[in-house]
C-alpha cells in the first residue's frame, strides 16, 4: 500500500493511520533525513525479525533507531554532560550517535558492548511519526545490491518492496546520503563514517 503524506506539513490523520499500522506490528517505508528506510515499532519483536528477514542481515547484528527528541534519547542512552551538548547544539539532524545503552533497549537494538545508535530526525514525516506512536523507530536502509543506486522515488520503492512491507509512505524523492555516525561513548567525539551531517561541531 502506497499512502501519500504532505513531505512539509504532514496530515495527522494519515499519520495516524500509519501509527495504527506500526502499533499493529506493521513493516513500513519511511522517509528520512538522509533517504527513505525500513522501519516498525522497536517494541515489537515480531517486525524486527521480520526486518532482520527482508535485509538479510546477519543475526545479532543491532540495528539503529530513531528518537523524538533529546528527552526521549535520554531513557534510552546514558548522555555525558559533554554529549549532551552536543546532542543539543546538533539536533535534530543527520546524524546517528553511539551512546551507552539503559535497560530499556531491546536486546536486538545493543552491541555486545551494549551501546546504541540513535538519531533524531529533522525530516517533518518521521518526525510527526514518532511523536505519535511515543516509541522509537527502527531504521535501517533499503536493501539493494552493491553496484545499484538507491531508490529515491517512492512509486519505485513501492513496485521492490510494497508486497514485502505494509506500507510505503510517499513522502516525495528523498535521495539517499547516508548520516553522519559518531561516536559519544568517551570523553571526546569520535568521528566513524562521514555522511550527510557537517563534522566541524564534533572535531
Amino acid at each position: 500500500m502506497l499512502l501519500e503524506i504532505n513531505p512539509h506539513n504532514p496530515q495527522q490523520r494519515l499519520i495516524q493511520q500509519v501509527v495504527d499500522q506500526l502499533r499493529r506490528g506493521a513493516v513500513i517505508c519511511y522517509p528520512t533525513d538522509t533517504g527513505y528506510g525500513i522501519g516498525c515499532d522497536f517494541s515489537n519483536q515480531k517486525a524486527v525479525k521480520k526486518i532482520n528477514l527482508i535485509k538479510s542481515r546477519p543475526k545479532g547484528k543491532p540495528f539503529s533507531f530513531m528518537c523524538s527528541d533529546l528527552k526521549d534519547i535520554s531513557s534510552y542512552a546514558h548522555v555525558s554532560n559533554v554529549a549532551y551538548r552536543l546532542l543539543k547544539r546538533n539536533l535534530p539532524g543527520p546524524y546517528t550517535f553511539v551512546l551507552p545503552g539503559t535497560k530499556l533497549v531491546p536486546k536486538a537494538m545493543a552491541t555486545k558492548q551494549k551501546t546504541v545508535g540513535i538519531r533524531v530526525p529533522e525530516n517533518p514525516i518521521c518526525r510527526m511519526l514518532l511523536e505519535t506512536l511515543g516509541n522509537p523507530l527502527i531504521n535501517t536502509s533499503l536493501p539493494r545490491e552493491e553496484d545499484e543506486p538507491a531508490a529515491a522515488d517512492p512509486y519505485e520503492i513501492d513496485l521492490l518492496f510494497g508486497k514485502r512491507v505494509e506500507l510505503v509512505i510517499d513522502g516525495g524523492d528523498v535521495y539517499t546520503d547516508p548520516s553522519t555516525l559518531i561516536d559519544l561513548t568517551g570523553n571526546s567525539p569520535i568521528i566513524l563514517r562521514e555522511g550527510k551531517g557537517d563534522v566541524a561541531p564534533f572535531l
